[in-house]
């Protein structure tokens, strides 16, 4: 029975954030396009102001230049409503389909069979509903007469919800486009991201559902939750992060109250630093797995306090930099696992006295890669059979340069109190779609050290 036969027993509950994906292949007209309406001089000045986030259509196209320029994958939040009628008389879109993390992981671990899928989000409109893949074993959790119920999601949905609708542009290398006198090439794939972020959007449990949150933690194997970066600083009816973070806390204690199930917690950049340490310093503490990518460690890092190791991460991107990173955070946070991923490895880090050994770590960031692999060729998981296209794909041309310098930071930095394991990711050429790698890589990577556990009857 390979491992991930044995993940798929397993019942998982994700939660909070799903949307709607409005993607965009963009080609190198549009972006000459955009660059001849508004001109090069302007698009340049606002690049230099950096907005970090969207209140006017030029504020998306510096942001978009910057990272077509560096070829980076970035996020920025629109805050303007407005802007959604701009956008969709500039672009047609080329898929749209489901979105944010919690929905991303919850329709992949159903197409994978896994036991039982429950996923909740607090908004739940028709259309977001149709995004679920139809299986019969996903839920959404339903109080009917004072009983918790489950139901597909498609069954549950309400109308007058809100729909949070983010436009990702998938960019490719290579692409070229003149920025004035300058000819930009694009250096690396990637996606540029718009996600709204609205007063109406907003992350937590439904009153209603929270009572039960004790009985739905007893019934599975493992917790991810996600989507806090949508927590705004305040709102206009009073409330503020604060709260909704008071509220997170009770509900990652709800759920642990009947068993001390795991739970994982996605992190996703959050641009303001204050609430980005809020996030940090309420909720890490509660959880007992974390997943991050190398430029939101720096993030949490800069948070921490640790502004120097943050930079150098962010300037040179070193192994060892990210490793001793890590290591504060496991320590500061006192975390079970931390698992970061990055484009070219991805790498576990644990107390000594984890009860799995580095050979098992390293099984379970392998199923990983796997599964994200697949995902990046096919586009999409939508059986347990498509994990085998995964397999065919060869570790990154860096992979035996990751082990090296691994080996390297490991005689530089004291690991003796840790357990550190890195494997090379398997790294698609052209991929049909790089949305959802990350969440694909933390719910395999999650899930297979749950099986891992309960196959030591550690679970």
């Amino acid at each position: 029975m390979g491992l991930l036969d044995e993940a798929r027993e397993l019942s998982i509950y994700t939660a909070y954030n799903t949307n709607v994906d409005a993607i965009v292949y963009l080609k190198e007209e549009t972006v000459q396009g955009l660059i001849n309406e508004f001109g090069a001089e302007t698009i340049q000045r606002r690049m230099e102001e950096y907005p970090r986030q969207i209140n006017e259509p030029l504020d998306f196209v510096a942001r978009l230049v910057h990272a077509l320029k560096t070829g980076k994958p970035m996020e920025v939040p629109l805050i303007n409503e407005e802007l959604h009628m701009w956008f969709d008389s500039h672009f047609k879109y080329d898929v749209e389909r489901m979105g944010g993390q919690a929905g991303i992981i919850a329709n992949l671990l159903a197409n994978l069979n896994f036991r039982k899928v429950l996923v909740y989000t607090p908004h739940l409109a028709k259309k977001q509903a149709a995004m679920f893949v139809n299986k019969p074993n996903l839920f959404y959790p339903v109080i009917e007469d004072g009983r918790l119920i489950f139901k597909h999601p498609y069954e549950a949905y309400r109308d007058g919800d809100p729909v949070k609708v983010n436009r990702i542009f998938e960019f490719r290398a290579g692409m070229t486009f003149k920025l004035g006198s300058e000819t930009v090439t694009v250096p690396f794939s990637g996606r540029f991201i718009v996600s709204a972020r609205f007063e109406s959007i907003r992350i937590y449990t439904e009153p209603g559902l929270k009572p039960f949150l004790p009985e739905i933690g007893e019934s599975v194997d493992g917790v991810i939750l996600s989507g806090y970066q949508g927590i705004k600083p305040r709102y206009s009816d009073g409330k503020d992060a604060n709260h909704y973070l008071r509220e997170a806390k009770k509900d990652i204690l709800l759920l642990k109250r009947e068993k001390d199930v795991k739970v994982h917690l996605e992190f996703a950049s959050i641009q303001n630093r204050e609430l980005r340490k809020k996030v940090i310093y309420n909720l890490f503490p509660l959880v007992d797995s974390v997943g991050m990518d190398e430029s939101e460690i720096a993030h949490v890092l800069n948070a921490l306090g640790y502004s120097k190791l943050s930079d150098r991460i962010f300037t040179y991107n070193r192994i060892e930099d990210t490793v001793l990173g890590g290591k504060i955070l496991i320590d500061e946070m006192n975390l079970e696992v931390l698992q970061i991923h990055t484009i070219y490895y991805i790498v576990y880090i644990t107390h000594a006295d984890n009860p799995l050994s580095e050979e098992k770590l390293r099984q379970s960031l392998g199923l990983a890669t796997n599964l994200a692999a697949a995902r990046a060729s096919l586009g999409e998981i939508r059986s347990p059979e498509d994990f085998k296209v995964g397999l065919s794909v060869p570790y990154n041309e860096r992979g035996e340069y990751v082990k090296l310098r691994f080996e390297e930071a490991k005689r530089r930095l004291r690991t003796k109190e840790y357990r550190v394991v890195i494997i090379p990711t398997r790294l698609v050429k052209n991929p049909v779609s790089t949305v959802g790698l990350g969440d694909t890589i933390s719910a395999g990577a999650f899930t297979s050290y749950l099986a891992l556990l309960r196959r030591k009857g550690e679970l």
